[in-house]
Parts: C-alpha cells; structure tokens; sequence
C-alpha cells in the first residue's frame, strides 16, 4: 500500500501548487467569483491528474471551467517547475457539483 501513500502526497501536492498558480498568477476575468480546487487525483503512471473543481455561483461555472481549461498549458508549465516530478501531469478539469 505504499504506492498508494506515495500518489496521494503527490495528488495533495498538485492541489495545492494549482491553487496557488490559478489565484496568483492566472489573470483572466472569468476566474472570478467563488471557486475551489476539490481535488486532484494524479494517476500512477502521473501522466494525466484529473482535478476537480466546485464552482458555488451556478451562472459562472460555465465561464470558469472555459478559462481553466484555457489556462491548463500555463498551469501545467508552472507546476512543473514548482513540483520536481518526472513528469508533470496533464491537467483534465472537471466540474464538482456535489456540494
């Protein structure tokens, strides 16, 4: 089970460095309102990471699941050079509407 352990530091780690990257240095006006990275969940291979993301505003999710998904390129240079993996993921956004 250690393999396990290991893919979910690494998962905690994406969500966390994605947040930062999405809020501090993603500057597009659709980003706005209330949202939340829920998780991430990187494969083993780490070669995709499913993130998923809740937006509370019903009206605007369309809007920033458009501008992240546009954004996933410059999100995926940043993390990797603030992650040291081998490979960095490609980022899949999915919409949480479970809250």
């Amino acid at each position: 089970m250690a393999g396990f352990d290991r893919i979910d530091r690494i998962s905690a780690e994406v969500a966390r460095e994605l947040d930062r990257i999405l809020r501090d240095e993603v500057h597009d006006p659709r980003l706005g309102g209330t949202w939340s990275i829920l998780r991430a969940e990187v494969t083993r291979d780490l070669r995709y990471c499913k993130v998923r993301v809740s937006v509370l505003e019903p009206e605007k999710r369309k809007d920033v699941m458009a501008a992240l998904k546009s954004a996933a390129g410059f999100s995926r240079r940043e993390l990797g050079r603030r992650v040291e993996l081998r490979y960095v993921p490609e980022l899949l956004f999915e919409m949480d509407t479970n809250i």
